[in-house]
């Protein structure tokens, strides 16, 4: 149902909405098509299995990997979980070290730290100050107890994207594994684990165009043959790494966005990037006004602006939440506590409440783009406006050291 107002979202790290194209290929296997995926005694359950077989290609055929080597899940954060705990479970007996970073995400960070109260070591690196891994210090955390390297592809409050190569590379004359969160890289920017070196990945299908419930899991079976611990048991699917009925329908889904995302994300990127950077440049236009993390180095589609002296929750207020936008990641979002990924970069308390996140997508359109800049320029100004702080700033005094 369309809405009748006109809202406009720009929240596309969070979710995305899900293509028409991709919600029409999944619509048969809710009714027509029931079959389980392991029912292999009738017609329906063997279509229901070709229906999976075809989609494990088309998302294995989108990162370069081979089909059986996708596991699937309900989601990334069941991804994360299942490649953490499993890699820890399973290879135990050669060290019980992990290595990520404090601005990964929290589907990582709790799984790391709940790890950790089982007796795991959890090394959490600092990234610098545009987000961005400091490889000698990466290097110089492994020890002959590492087992596990996390660190994510692209991250999903700023947009800045590693240098997986480089960290792939000291992984490989480390002789460690390498996982990679990369929720939002997928289906957005082109990505080859094994080109890289990344041997876990973990990604879904809602941050792609594709249905909520249904993830992935690449584990790598080859150079060098990895596998994970099953959290889930029950049945030993999918390779004895994740017991459960398949999703067949939300796995059609999956797969016709990944393949959607295979034709169609080299078009999209520089639409997008080109209507970021219209939005970017025309907010940084107003006074105090900073991008948040490295901009040589990001999605296409992402940007993270800090604007002194106001309040990004009120902010939105000023225009009743018509413009769907993120102070903050969509999984911490009931926390009043600054985003930890921007206080990992080094902002203040302040700076870091007074951000906001900008995620474009497919159907963003410009006439929403200039919408938004008109609604947030007077936004900005209606609050500082109300703010004696800004008042005073504008005075001369050093507001930071009152």
């Amino acid at each position: 149902m369309k809405r009748e107002n006109k809202l406009i979202y720009l929240d596309y790290n969070a979710t995305t909405p899900t293509d028409p194209r991709v919600v029409d290929k999944m619509l048969p296997y809710f009714y027509d098509i029931p079959g389980n995926a392991a029912s292999r005694s009738h017609a329906f359950g063997w279509e229901a299995e070709e229906a999976v077989k075809i989609a494990r290609k088309q998302i294995a055929d989108l990162i370069h990997v081979d089909p059986k080597e996708i596991v699937f899940t309900s989601g990334a954060t069941e991804s994360d979980n299942l490649a953490l705990k499993g890699i820890i479970e399973l290879y135990h007996r050669s060290g019980n070290h992990i290595i990520t970073l404090k601005s990964e995400h929290k589907a990582v960070l709790d799984t790391c730290e709940k790890l950790e109260r089982a007796g795991a070591e959890v090394t959490y690196l600092d990234v610098d100050k545009n987000g961005l891994v400091d490889l000698i210090a990466l290097e110089n955390a492994i020890t002959d107890k590492t087992v596990l390297v996390s660190i994510m592809w692209a991250n999903n409050e700023i947009g800045v994207i590693q240098p997986m190569k480089a960290i792939g590379d000291i992984c490989h004359r480390k002789g460690v594994l390498l996982m990679s969160d990369a929720t939002q890289a997928v289906g957005k920017i082109p990505l080859d684990p094994k080109e890289v070196g990344v041997h876990l990945l973990a990604f879904t299908a809602h941050k792609m165009y594709g249905p909520k419930g249904v993830g992935a899991l690449y584990v790598c079976s080859k150079n060098p043959r990895v596998k994970v611990s099953e959290q889930i048991n029950g049945g030993g699917h999918e390779r004895s790494m994740r017991s459960g009925t398949l999703n067949v329908p939300g796995i059609v889904g999956f797969g016709a966005a990944a393949e959607i995302c295979a034709k169609e994300m080299l078009a999209e990127a520089p639409r997008l990037s080109a209507l970021r950077d219209k939005l970017e440049n025309a907010l940084l236009t107003i006074e105090e006004t900073y991008v948040n993390g490295d901009v040589d180095n990001r999605l296409p589609h992402v940007t993270n602006l800090a604007f002194r002296y106001i309040e990004s929750e009120g902010l939105m207020a000023t225009f009743n939440q018509s413009v769907a936008l993120a102070t903050g990641s969509a999984c911490t979002s009931a926390s009043i506590d600054p985003s930890h990924v921007l206080m990992a970069l080094g902002l203040s308390e302040g700076m870091a409440h007074s951000s906001v996140r900008f995620s474009l997508g497919r159907f963003t359109t410009e006439e929403e783009i200039d919408r938004t800049i008109t609604l947030v320029k007077n936004g900005v100004i209606k609050m500082r406006d109300k703010n004696p702080i800004w008042e005073l700033f504008k005075d001369g005094v050093d507001v930071d050291n009152l």
